[in-house]
């Protein structure tokens, strides 16, 4: 996927997260976060947005200290909210395309702009899910080219890090596979670090499938997987020690 289509669904998905927050109210529980309610999920997506576009803007060589959330609520913290997604999306679409700049994982970019218009446009759309599930009723749909890229992120980029808690006493193989895409991905569990390859590389003991949309929000851990078969184990070490 281009940059320019990352940016007009970080866009989109800022928007809707922000209509979906008002629509719930600020005392919301979030189902999928437990123990957080709508606005600490407007602090915490706010202070990611000022975050990210500070390091791009500042062309910040290394990792940025991550700032404590605002103590603001009510209408304050709701424009609060908007002003930073707003300032992501400009700086995104303004910085320049050869800046350098740190990034927070591994993943496959053709440049650290384009690293954080992705980044930011999933990081976005997991917690406009958030919010529409705290305001209840149906989900916006996530579009599937952009949840197999989400999935190729989340596997090639955030669990190749060394802090990755996925891992296995004795080496163990995981498949991830998207039925409507036609995309596969192998994952070798160990001690170390997952390494994941794109295709069906080796015989796995599981395997997590689903739709594209339904599997991306299982592997962020907001719905149940969709198909798992063969060793549950696997399925259940990915619940309790995936998250990010």
């Amino acid at each position: 996927m281009e940059t320019a289509e990352f940016l007009r669904i970080l866009d989109r998905e800022g928007g809707a997260l922000a209509a979906a927050a008002l629509a719930a109210g600020l005392d919301a529980d979030v189902p999928t976060c437990p123990g957080w309610q709508v606005r600490d999920l407007l602090r915490h997506t706010g202070t990611i947005h000022r975050w990210a576009a500070g390091v791009v803007a500042d062309a910040y060589p290394e990792r940025r200290p991550f700032p404590d959330p605002p103590a603001l609520d009510g209408t304050e913290l709701i424009s609060w909210y908007r002003d930073g997604h707003r300032g992501l999306v400009d700086t995104l679409a303004t910085t320049p395309r050869n800046v350098e700049c740190w990034t927070v994982h591994p993943a496959p970019a053709s440049s650290p702009l384009a690293f954080w218009a992705r980044r930011q446009a999933h990081e976005t759309t997991v917690h406009r899910y958030d919010a529409e599930a705290a305001r209840g009723g149906p989900a916006s749909p996530i579009g599937r080219d952009f949840a197999v890229d989400g999935i190729d992120e989340l596997l090639r980029g955030f669990h190749a890090r060394p802090r990755s808690r996925l891992r296995t006493g004795v080496p163990r193989v995981l498949r991830v596979c998207a039925l409507d895409a036609d995309a596969v991905w192998t994952v070798r569990l160990s001690p170390e670090p997952p390494v994941t390859e794109p295709g069906a590389t080796c015989e796995a003991i599981t395997e997590l499938a689903g739709p594209a949309d339904r599997l991306y929000l299982a592997l962020w851990n907001r719905v149940p997987v969709p198909r798992v078969t063969g060793d549950p184990e696997l399925a259940e070490l990915w619940r309790t020690k995936s998250g990010i």
